[in-house]
């Protein structure tokens, strides 16, 4: 193998765990917003399912960091389990983006 070439344990380090740790960190935050605050724009339901959907991922992500730890950072994830997470982050963000111009929107001003 060349010397400029990351070894495959090297690539699983510098882009997994990270990967791993930004899932976990915005799961949390959506956790904390659909338990603090009643979306509005959502039915009591949506945001129930919503936050369900939050807390299974999460577990998910947290079991995925505690093989890879345990495996040494030597474990891949396959990407059938990656796609899932992205989507709903990416949902979450929606959320919460369109929440912050509700709240503004609904602010009164003084």
């Amino acid at each position: 193998m060349s010397p400029n070439k990351p070894t495959e344990q090297e690539l699983l380090e510098t882009i997994l765990e990270p990967l791993l740790e930004d899932f976990q960190y915005w799961f949390s935050r959506a956790r904390h917003l659909l338990e603090s605050e009643r979306i509005t724009f959502l039915s009591v339901e949506e945001q129930s399912d919503l936050l369900e959907r939050v807390k299974q991922n999460e577990q998910e992500v947290r079991t995925a960091k505690i093989i890879f730890q345990a495996m040494g950072k030597q474990a891949g994830i396959d990407t059938r389990a990656l796609v899932p997470w992205h989507k709903l982050v990416a949902e979450c963000w929606q959320v919460s983006m369109k929440w912050r111009s509700h709240k503004q929107e609904n602010t009164p001003t003084a």
